[in-house]
Formats: structure tokens, sequence, C-alpha cells
């Protein structure tokens, strides 16, 4: 049966803007962003923001900028139509490659417009005079005079209300204002000259003043507590610069939710940068753990193509490499060159446990106990008959001077030959002792330390592999006496083939010995007695993860970290106290001691204040 011929015709222009509102208005979020967009390039100083149902019924959003006039009005609910392209630039073919404006399509409005009951009120500055314009899904339906304050107000009402193919598929009205937040949440980081200020339901949710200081402004926005917990990131390289906010690789998230990117004042959501920084904490942060930033790229309009899709928030780089090195660099200057910090507040379940009250004895259950000796002063000794076994407060029985309920110390460091050092000089303080055989407890001058000994040799080790590695020549290597076979299946073996001159600059000198073995000839000097084969099997694991995934040098820092972890001072090894001291003093001199090789802390700090207070002395 012959299929009849269809003629090609125009579509209906309100069948139109709903093809394009399914692109660009996908969820009423995407509505705020619009608008709040069209604030942020009419020049407002403050925009004001009210939701209702995280904006399902609800979306207002009104500005002090320049408003708009009837006529102007009326053009900008039009297709296609928008002030954002100068006019010297709209006839020439490279007019979207300098726009600086976060909108420019002039799509947002109309599409609206063609999904929702659209109010827009306008004041232009120019003339003084106020308009009203209401759009009902397409149709318009008030055109008239209005009052309000120069500037703008759009009200986004019963979103999707006639089109319920697409209203089913909005989720929960938590879901999204959880969404509308971080809309606004990004808009108001990457303008810190503007204030904003977000309301939900009548509730208060956010208010930022304008004028406010980059790092101030992230901080507000996405956690007081990273102000003490990041560093700052500036870097310069021709027309690109790179600022911003990145936490310590210790303060951290179990998603990557707190990542914002911005390039050229404008939120973006780009694999290539997401890429970049996970590489910038490949060593530092465990796999399931995700850093806290916000990085701000400035580079020149037609370096950057932000017309890659009607959202506007993905973007292609001209030079991306160069890009991507930036991040990567800047991160991990910024960390290495900031200090030797990790997030260092105790975590609060265990201080907690250190701050309970105590709880009121029950009826004490007597036992006998044998009689108590003198004490060291020969002093007659008290001899009670029994003792309660549990007290809230000390009895007749408690003497801190008696030998038996007050032992001799025991497990303290050997004694010092030399006189100790005064903790005054080193940030880390001086080594008093160790405790589980795993942690170094040392007395700074403004507190008490504790040391993961592991943790922190961990990073010192891989720091001194990175730096024999960027030297001249290999670094040291210790040959085996016995060469050791390892068997690995033969896609491992290639790979680790494949590596082995990368592998051999550091002291890993590996060869091929048949289609399923690598025979170890050395092993990196300063990694000292371990496992070798163990290290190779877990380098050729990593070379599996990420060997197709990452660059070069990103791939050989993860390796590096697996050599460090096989080479580090093991829990439950005693050390002595110049060991320790050694280790202490080498982490003060050392880039991003503050935390291990999978983001962990390697040291926290309790504060004279902190103890005091667990004393009840403050």
């Amino acid at each position: 049966m012959a299929s009849e011929p269809r003629l090609i015709r125009r579509l209906p222009e309100h069948l139109v803007n709903r093809i394009a509102a399914g692109e660009v208005v996908e969820r009423p979020a995407s509505a705020l962003k619009e608008l709040v967009e069209n604030a942020i390039d009419a020049g407002a100083t403050h925009v004001s923001v009210r939701l209702s149902e995280g904006g399902l019924s609800l979306i207002e959003v009104t500005d002090d900028g320049c408003g708009m006039r009837a006529d102007e009005m009326a053009l900008a609910l039009e297709r296609h139509a928008t002030s954002k392209l100068p006019e010297s630039l709209i006839g020439e073919e490279s007019a979207l490659e300098r726009v600086i404006t976060l909108g420019f399509r002039g799509e947002a409005l109309p599409s609206i417009a063609s999904v929702a009951r659209l109010t827009i009120e306008s004041r232009s500055r120019e003339t003084g005079e106020a308009w009203k314009r209401v759009v009902d899904h397409g149709d318009l339906v008030g055109d008239g005079p209005a009052a309000l304050p120069p500037g703008t107000r759009v009200r986004v009402e019963d979103l999707f209300g006639r089109v319920p193919a697409r209203r089913k598929f909005l989720r929960s009205a938590r879901s999204e204002w959880a969404a509308a937040l971080d809309v606004v949440r990004r808009l108001a980081m990457a303008r810190p000259d503007i204030g904003f200020t977000l309301e939900h339901d009548g509730r208060r949710a956010l208010q930022v003043q304008p004028g406010e200081r980059l790092d101030m402004r992230v901080a507000q926005l996405v956690s007081r507590d990273l102000i003490s917990n990041s560093v700052a990131v500036d870097l310069v390289r021709g027309d690109y610069h790179l600022i911003g906010v990145a936490g310590l690789p210790t303060y951290n998230r179990g998603v990557a939710d707190h990542q914002y990117l911005f390039v050229n004042g404008r939120p973006v959501r780009d694999r290539l940068l997401l890429g970049a920084v996970r590489g910038a904490y490949a060593d530092m942060l465990a796999r399931d753990r995700h850093a806290v930033l916000a990085l701000f790229l400035t580079l020149p309009a037609e370096e950057v193509d932000v017309n890659v899709h009607p959202a506007k928030t993905e973007v292609r780089f001209r030079d991306s490499a160069l890009v991507r090195g930036m991040i990567v660099s800047g991160l991990r200057q910024a960390l290495s060159e900031g200090d030797r910090r990790s997030a260092q507040a105790p975590d609060a379940t265990a201080m907690q446990a250190w701050q309970v009250e105590p709880v009121a004895a029950p009826e004490p259950v007597f036992s006998p106990v044998p009689p108590v000796q003198s004490n060291l002063f020969a002093r007659p000794a008290s001899r009670p008959a029994y003792v309660p076994q549990r007290l809230g407060e000390a009895g007749v029985a408690w003497r801190g001077y008696e030998a038996e309920v007050m032992a001799l110390p025991e497990a303290r460091a050997e004694p010092a030959t030399a006189p100790v050092p005064e903790g005054e000089a080193h940030p880390l303080g001086v080594a008093r002792g160790q405790i589980g055989k795993t942690y170094i407890v040392a007395e700074a001058a403004d507190g008490l330390v504790i040391v993961d000994q592991h943790a922190a040799h961990e990073r010192l080790v891989l720091e001194r592999l990175r730096a024999a590695g960027a030297g001249e020549g290999d670094a040291p290597a210790q040959a085996l006496l016995l060469p050791e076979v390892v068997e690995l299946d033969e896609v491992d073996c290639d790979r680790l083939e494949e590596a082995a001159h990368e592998l051999a600059r550091f002291g890993l000198i590996l060869e091929r010995f048949g289609p399923g073995a690598v025979l170890i000839r050395s092993v990196p000097a300063m990694l000292g007695k371990g496992d070798p084969q163990a290290l190779v099997r877990d380098v050729a694991d990593d070379l599996a993860r990420n060997g197709a995934t990452l660059l070069v040098g990103e791939r050989l820092d993860l390796v590096l970290a697996t050599m460090a972890c096989h080479g580090s001072v093991r829990a439950g090894r005693v050390l002595s106290v110049p060991e320790m001291n050694a280790l202490l003093r080498e982490m003060e001199e050392t880039p991003r001691s503050g935390q291990c090789n999978h983001g962990r802390p390697t040291w926290v700090k309790l504060a004279h204040g902190d103890i005091e207070k667990l004393f009840g002395r403050k």
C-alpha cells in the first residue's frame, strides 16, 4: 500500500514556542535561571526571588535594573528578540563568539510564556513609566500601565498547567526547590557585587549583600567552615586567569554537589573542568570522596563557545588542554603553597565522648578488696574494707599518691639524652610519646598535636618520590639480590611493559618475563623493605583502572601514591623519640602534609582552650 504524500508546512507559532520551551524550560529551576540571568544582564544591584512549592505554582523575580519600555516589553516576548547583542555585532559572523552577557538567544521569555501564565511589570529608568503585560500559555490576556519602582518584576504561575505530559515528569516540590536553590546559589556566587534574596513559601532561605569579597561570598553560600578549611587559588597564563577557593583535601564530601565552576562569570557544568578537578585531587582524596571548591576562569570571549546548548550550561574551549592544565596546576600549587593544614577540628562524635556529663552513680555494689600498701611517703596506709565499684566522685579510698591506686607510669618514651626542645619553635610541637604504636603525641605551643604516623609518612614518601622523578636523572633504586617474578594477566603485563620506562624513573625497574609474568629487578630505594610483588600487583591495578582515562602525569601520580603506601611506616611500629621528632620536622617542610594520599587527615590538634573545656575550666 503506497503511503500518502506528506506536505511540508510551517508549524504554528504556539507549537514552535512549546518545542523551544522543551529545550529551555525543563523544570521550574530552568525558568528561574533564565529570569535571574536577565535581571543580572539588566544591570541590577539587587535581585529578589520568591518561590512557592519549589516554583511549581509561583516564580517571581524582581530586580532594580534598567527596566523596559512598553514597546520593548512587547518585543521581548517575541522569539529571537534580544538586547544582549550590540547593534555593531549583529551583522558580523563572529557575533556569538564575543558574547559577554549571560543571555543572548532571545528564547527564554516567549518559551516560558507558552507553557505558563507570565506577568511582566517593568519601569524604564529612561522614561519613568511603568507597564504591565500578561501572557497566559501563549495568549495575550492583559496589557496596560502599572505601578512599581524602577526595574522589572516577572511572575511565572501554573508552569506546565496546560501541558500535562510535561507536568507529570516534574519531581516533587521538595526536589524542585533544591534545584532552584542551587541555581540561585550559583548565580549569587558568580556575582558577589550583586545582592540576592530568596524566599520560599514565605520563609527567607538565602540573603547576601552586594559588594562582598569573593571568598566571603563563597563561604556564606557553601559553608562557613570553608573559610578556615580552604586555600586561595590564583593563576595567570597569558589572557587566562583562574581564581577561586579550594577546600583542603580533608574537607570533603561524599557527593560532588559542592563543586562550583564559572567561566567568564557564567555557571557551567563541564566534564572537562570536573575531570581536571578530579585529577588535581587524585592522590589526596579517597575515590569515593569529592572536593569542595569554587573556581572562576576568565578568558577572552572568542576563546570559549557558550552557544553549545540552549541552557547555556555547557561550553567548549578553543584550547581545552590549556584550561585543564591550568586547573590542575592552580589547584596543586595552591594546596602545596598554602600551608600544611588539614581540616583540624576533631570529629564531633569523638569530642562528645569526652564531653559527656557524668551520670549519677547507681546504688554502690560493694566487694572486698585486698589491703592497700603504704604510700610513697611512708604514711600509714588507709585500709577501707570496701570500695564502690563505680564512683561518681572520688571517695575515701581514692588517694592519688597511693601506689596500688595510681600505678607507676608505663610505656613512656625513653628518656632523652639531650634537653627536650621547646615546642614554640615548631608548629607541630615536640614528640612526648606514642599511643597504641600508631599515634604520635606532641606538645605544641598552642595545644596538643596527635599524628597518625602511617598516614603522615605515606604523604612524605609520596612527595619524595615526586621530587625524585621531577629532578634530573632517575630516582635511587634498590636492586634485588634475586629478581622476583610476578605472574599477572597478559593484559596487565602489557600495561606494565608500556609504562616500564616511566616507572624506571622512580626506581621500579621491570622486565617482561613471558606472556603472563613480569620480572622485578629493583624497587625505589626510599621504599625500604616491603613486598615487591604486592607493589607491582597494585601498580598494575592502578594502570588498569586509570590508564586509558587520565593523562600520563595524573596516571603516574596515582601509581606513586600506591608506591608510597607500600613504603611508609606501618601502624604498630614502635618509634623512638628522635624518629618521631624527625617525622614531625619533615611534615612541617613538606607540601600537602596535612592529609595522606587518600584524603584522611594526618594530624589533629586540641588547642589549650579545647582541653580546658574538657575539664570544665572554661
